[in-house]
């Protein structure tokens, strides 16, 4: 047997509020749409990962999700000027990655990261 894909799946009480924050600022595409449920992702071809943290590194919380991105500092000032609160960073870690917190509309914590 082999895994073909992980889905992360949030409850919310609006799918439509994600559209900023994944599709306008990270570029996701909308995949699917039946209005109770809205599938944001991407054609590129991706890693199955799925991982289990007791923090998040240097201390910090585990985030609900990790994005991985071309441009940290790019996401990150498109999400200072959309309004989002930078909670962490940027910040380069000694692991080989500069990466970000910042919480989606959902208030979900989100580790927006590129590799160095």
């Amino acid at each position: 047997m082999k895994v073909n894909r992980i889905v992360s799946n949030i409850e919310v009480q609006d799918a439509a509020r994600a559209q900023r924050f994944y599709q306008k600022i990270l570029g996701l595409d909308l995949l699917m749409d039946h209005g109770w449920i809205r599938t944001y992702g991407s054609d590129q071809p991706m890693t199955v990962q799925i991982s289990f943290a007791q923090q998040g590194g240097s201390d910090t919380p585990v985030p609900d999700l990790s994005i991985e991105v071309d441009d940290v500092d790019a996401a990150c000032e498109a999400m200072q000027a959309a309004g989002f609160a930078i909670e962490y960073g940027p910040v380069d870690e000694p692991w080989g990655v500069r990466r970000f917190y910042v919480r989606d509309p959902f208030g979900k914590l989100v580790n927006i990261l590129a590799h160095r």
